[in-house]
């Protein structure tokens, strides 16, 4: 029976929490800011290409880092980003790319940096003459 009560009230508990939590209506605070993390404005620390400029095909790594920042975004769409102060992706684009980075803070702030990534054309075999004489 002890029990029983026991989850009951656990139950009612859980219940009232989460009828708080659902009641409240969403303000501009909604995110809190990990433990820990320094206060302050959202920032890019930073945000490059590990090369200047690529062949078409060629690998390069695109790094990045925040801070204070509660979403991460950078385009053109790359899989697995988030906010990291230091974290770099592999890329490989096949044609000269425009990147932006775009990461939102947790008191609604918004920074954004940018580059371009010069990619040129795969180089022509070069075609030695073909001499029959020899």
């Amino acid at each position: 029976m002890r029990l029983l009560l026991r989850v009951v009230a656990a139950a009612a508990l859980l219940a009232a929490v989460w009828g708080f939590g659902t009641a409240l209506p969403p303000g501009p605070h909604v995110f809190v800011r990990p433990v820990g993390s320094p206060r302050g404005p959202v920032r890019i620390l930073q945000f490059y290409a590990t090369a200047g400029m690529l062949v078409a095909g060629e690998k390069a790594q695109l790094c990045y880092g925040v801070e204070n920042a509660k979403s991460v975004r950078i385009s053109p769409a790359l899989p697995n980003v988030y906010p990291a102060t230091n974290r770099c992706l592999d890329i490989v684009p096949e044609r000269t790319t425009h990147y932006t980075i775009l990461a939102e803070g947790f008191d609604g702030g918004v920074a954004t940096r940018f580059f371009t990534l010069v990619v040129q054309k795969t180089p022509e075999p070069r075609r030695e003459p073909f001499n029959v004489a020899d």
